[in-house]
């Protein structure tokens, strides 16, 4: 019943506005809605262009049938359901300013342009989910158990979710919540009972989240205006900490903060600020025991750890200790930049973004264990359990690859060695591992000048990045494999 409904809406829909006379959603060639494929089949899917010989010269995309459109091309996606401002389908046909953004070469290549009822069909079509002759619409199915993984687009306020299986886009969609300035997603990560996945904003005073079953929006705690840059979540995922690099409504400058937030009720529980705490904070995490919250000043070489429990201490009313040096950093400024616990939990490892360098150091007495020297600016770091290795995105490396920018270090956690650098683009910095498919996934930000021209361009403006795909298994870069997404991919987290 609810796919009639759906047929019949969406045909009343495309045919209010497009005039059509046809009715939409029947079986016609390649499995398109009527009048969706009259458009598709004989302007676009002929001869010298998107079908099945001409395609190789077209991005790879054939147009032939429903399902090619799906395959999608060289470059990623050419729908996104419900999104035709990301969709080249769109992107490349649209002539009319007034709907929205044109990208040249228009297409059809030499032959007249869609008109403009043609356009608005396919727009309305795609934000109607771009369904089949039947109704359905892609990636709608398994919804609940499908895995997959969300990159946040901190230069446009939009999270790109990707289907693992094909490493294909299949969402897109905006978040914040001002219209008036970009609040940027800085980091996102899913809940560890798969459930939920959660955003923080650079720019915005909101802590927001979402529903992996089916991308939906479900509550937000106020978090105050700030510089949010990085949170951790419980393994229970009942609770999150969110740091603050620099508190805008804080005396101080450099002045952090913690907010301690219960995730079921979204509400802050506790905020741990003080004068001579958390100067400039970044860096978090929690030890195996979930006990003490490790915090890192990333403009310096110091940390705090936040006892969260013993000696009649809670997350409410938690033990500060004072500032620690690190060991052995010797007057250097390190800036640490990320941290995380082995899955043993005996050794915590930081990026030092200005040493360029991993240091690896041991829990109990937090002494320095290993200095291994990487690439340039090491950002974001990530661990594969199943083979113990490390990956550290170095996003200004220009040593290790002359004339590009850019690299991946992979360190091996058995003797805690430098294995390799992988080349996987220009500006790496969000690393997440693929454990069933054997992949570390990067995303390239793409933001400096140097970096491979986009594809495309689209509604938000700026230059586009993409990610690309490391095997975890022989270490090398998988060749012809890179998606472009929006402005800024910065960080990447997975739903197995």
């Amino acid at each position: 019943m609810l796919r009639i409904l759906l047929i019949a809406a969406f045909s009343s829909l495309l045919l209010g506005t497009c005039k059509i006379d046809n009715q939409l959603l029947v079986k016609s060639g390649g499995n398109y809605p009527e009048s969706i494929g009259k458009i598709v089949l004989n302007k676009c899917a002929v001869s010298g262009c998107h079908n099945d010989i001409s395609k190789d010269a077209a991005s790879g995309l054939s147009l032939t049938s429903w399902n090619k459109l799906f395959e999608g091309t060289r470059n990623g996606a050419a729908v996104i359901p419900y999104n035709h401002k990301q969709s080249t389908l769109f992107l490349f046909c649209n002539t009319y300013e007034d709907l929205g953004v044109s990208v040249k070469p228009t297409m059809p290549i030499n032959r007249d342009p869609l008109t403009k009822d043609e356009i608005i069909a396919l727009r309305n079509w795609i934000d109607y989910g771009a369904p089949d002759d039947k109704g359905f619409v892609k990636y709608s199915d398994k919804s609940a158990n499908r895995s997959k993984y969300y990159v946040c687009n901190q230069g446009c306020d939009l999270i790109t979710v990707f289907d693992s299986e094909t490493d294909l886009p299949m969402r897109c969609f905006e978040v914040g919540q001002s219209k008036d300035r970009i609040e940027s997603p800085h980091q996102i990560r899913v809940s560890p009972d798969g459930k939920h996945y959660y955003i923080i904003f650079l720019n915005g005073t909101f802590f927001q989240k979402f529903r992996t079953s089916d991308d939906s929006f479900v509550a937000q705690a106020y978090i105050e205006s700030g510089s949010w840059n990085t949170f951790i979540l419980t393994k229970d995922s009942k609770y999150a900490f969110c740091v603050d690099y620099n508190a805008n409504d804080g005396p101080n400058p450099g002045q952090g903060r913690v907010k301690y937030i219960d995730l079921n009720s979204m509400q802050v529980l506790a905020t741990y600020v003080g004068a001579n705490l958390f100067a400039y904070p970044h860096a978090v995490a929690l030890n195996k025991d979930e006990n003490i919250l490790y915090v890192f000043g990333q403009e310096a070489s110091f940390f705090y750890k936040i006892y969260l429990s013993g000696a009649g201490s809670t997350p409410l009313f938690p033990d500060f200790s004072g500032m620690i040096t690190l060991d052995q950093s010797n007057g250097l400024l390190l800036k640490p930049h990320d941290v995380l616990f082995t899955p043993a939990g005996d050794k915590y490892i930081l990026s030092c973004q200005n040493t360029n360098e991993i240091r690896i150091y041991n829990t109990v007495n937090d002494k320095l264990i290993k200095t291994i020297s990487v690439g340039s600016f090491p950002q974001e770091i990530v661990i594969s359990e199943s083979k113990n290795y490390l990956f550290a995105a170095c996003m200004e490396d220009t040593i290790n690859f002359p004339g590009l920018r850019g690299s991946v270090a992979v360190i091996d956690l058995n003797n805690l060695s430098l294995i390799k650098h992988v080349y996987s683009g220009h500006q790496p910095h969000g690393v997440a591992v693929d454990e069933v498919k054997q992949e570390v996934i990067v995303t390239n930000r793409n933001t400096s000048s140097g970096g491979p021209a986009p594809h495309h361009t689209s509604a938000c403006g700026g230059r586009n990045g993409y990610i690309s795909f490391i095997d975890l298994n022989n270490l090398e870069l998988i060749p012809k494999k890179k998606i472009e997404v929006s402005v800024d991919p910065y960080f990447v987290s997975i739903k197995q």
